[in-house]
């Protein structure tokens, strides 16, 4: 089976005068199985965007090479832009024209024809929560409602490969939660989707397969079970008591934990120690305050992040 996206050595630098050139994406390897959600996942500057911009067609690579749908995107680009569905972060939508016109041309551009696009509309429009704005020009709306706009887009056409860059900034939690389940969906039915976020949550409920990046170059790849093993002997842990118990957050910050929050009278800490240890955690706070709620559990995509940026950083856990 012909891969969606097979991206080979892919380089791209930026001249600065005087200075070394910035290598935004640096030997960049990896392919794309159809029907997949691929995460693409990095820190801020790691060169998420910048293969996302060569990948659908917005910059030239410096070196290697990119094929989208089986089509070079140097050099055939047009071919590449027939198959995909874009957003990311730069883009717009037309600011003059109204919700609904927004969709309809975007669909007309895409090949699509009478009284279908108007039905795709209609669909697209309600599961995207636009029925209130429909006739507005996208100008006048909120970032969030333009957001959103972009995203309807997706869902107007049917090419076989979607990019979506951050596609729930804005959204609340239950729009997300729906157009997180019509993602799965196009993904069943055979599409392609590369998606970024920095809300790495999204990314452990989506994603078939993660490509961790850092200042251009892989860090880690693989299903969310192999990323997991990665940070073999982290533990999760949440408790909730009826009352914090005196010093509990400089006490558990002593441990070193990959991650702590406190939150009313609720604390999650990812802690990479031994299970006897955390059990013997968990025991001795339990005699310090009453136990509301206590949860233990593996690591999650969110600990495999900050272990792995961690180390790259020059740190690590003792």
């Amino acid at each position: 089976m012909q891969a969606s996206i097979d991206v080979v050595d892919l380089k791209k630098t930026y001249p600065r005068r005087g200075r070394e050139p910035v290598r935004a994406v640096d030997g960049l390897s990896f392919t794309v199985k159809p029907g997949s959600i691929f995460g693409l996942l990095g820190p801020n500057g790691a060169g998420k965007t910048t293969t996302l911009r060569i990948l659908t067609t917005l910059a030239r690579p410096t070196g290697g090479t990119a094929r989208v749908g089986g089509f070079d995107v140097a050099r055939d680009p047009l071919r590449v832009r027939e198959r995909i569905a874009v957003v990311i972060q730069e883009s717009a939508a037309e600011l003059f024209l109204t919700v609904r016109d927004n969709l309809t041309t975007f669909a007309r551009f895409h090949g699509l024809r009478g009284e279908e696009i108007g039905r795709r509309a209609d669909r697209v429009i309600a599961q995207l929560g636009l029925d209130a704005e429909v006739g507005r020009k996208v100008m006048d709306l909120s970032g969030g409602f333009r957001r959103r706009v972009q995203v309807a887009k997706v869902f107007m056409v049917e090419t076989p490969v979607v990019f979506l860059d951050e596609f729930s900034t804005g959204m609340d939690p239950l729009l997300k939660r729906s157009v997180m389940g019509l993602l799965r969906e196009s993904a069943r039915g055979g599409r392609t989707i590369v998606l970024t976020t920095q809300i790495l949550h999204e990314a452990e409920e989506l994603c078939d397969d993660i490509l961790i990046v850092n200042r251009g170059k892989e860090v880690a790849r693989g299903d969310l079970h192999t990323l997991k093993l990665l940070a073999s002997g982290v533990y999760e842990v949440a408790i909730t008591f009826d009352r914090l118990p005196d010093g509990i957050e400089a006490e558990l910050a002593a441990r070193n934990p990959i991650r702590l929050r406190i939150s009313g009278t609720t604390v999650e800490a990812a802690i990479k120690e031994p299970e006897s240890r955390i059990l013997a955690l968990v025991s001795d706070l339990s005699r310090r305050a009453q136990v509301l709620r206590v949860e233990i559990g593996g690591a999650s995509l969110e600990d495999v992040f900050v272990q792995l940026m961690d180390g790259e950083n020059g740190g690590g856990q003792p």
